[in-house]
């Protein structure tokens, strides 16, 4: 199924110098840019984005973090692009996550783990509507989709 999801990279990964890197990784999965834009994460838009977390003993820490630097936010769009995204992206503690995955490779930390990525297409709805105005996002072509998926039999999604 044809799906959008939000991933962030984190002030780590901005201050890293890890976007290029990182942005490769989805690219090369078949995943499609719909929208990409660099921001200040302000502590509203980080208390609606974190609203899940509010009263946990690491809500204070997560919104001090997001707000702390620049944060690339990108909308990627693909087939099952929110699992694919995940797998890509690793377990949220670096110390667990696989090789090969953004956080097994980049990160060695818990909460400076580089990259947020949406659980859930009703995750990825909200966090899409909180991260990009109507308008911002772009629909993928479907001429560029035929050198990513079988159309020969109608539509794979």
């Amino acid at each position: 199924m044809m799906q959008r999801t939000l991933v962030l990279l984190k002030p780590d990964a901005v201050e890293r110098a890890l976007v290029g890197r990182i942005l490769a990784r989805f690219e090369a999965k078949g995943l499609r840019l719909a929208g990409l834009k660099l921001i200040q994460v302000t502590p509203a838009l980080a208390e609606r984005h974190y609203a899940a977390h509010r009263g946990k003993p690491f809500y204070a820490g997560l919104i001090r973090f997001i707000t702390s630097g620049p944060v690339v936010a990108v909308c990627l769009e693909g087939r099952k692009a929110i699992e694919s995204v995940r797998r890509i992206t690793g377990s949220t503690d670096a110390a667990e996550a696989a090789a090969g995955s953004i956080r097994g490779d980049f990160s060695s930390s818990n909460r400076f783990n580089l990259v947020h990525a949406s659980d859930s297409p009703e995750s990825a709805a909200q966090e899409l509507a909180n991260f990009f105005a109507p308008g911002e996002l772009v629909d993928t072509s479907r001429e560029s989709l035929r050198w990513l998926y079988d159309l020969s039999e109608g539509d794979p999604l």
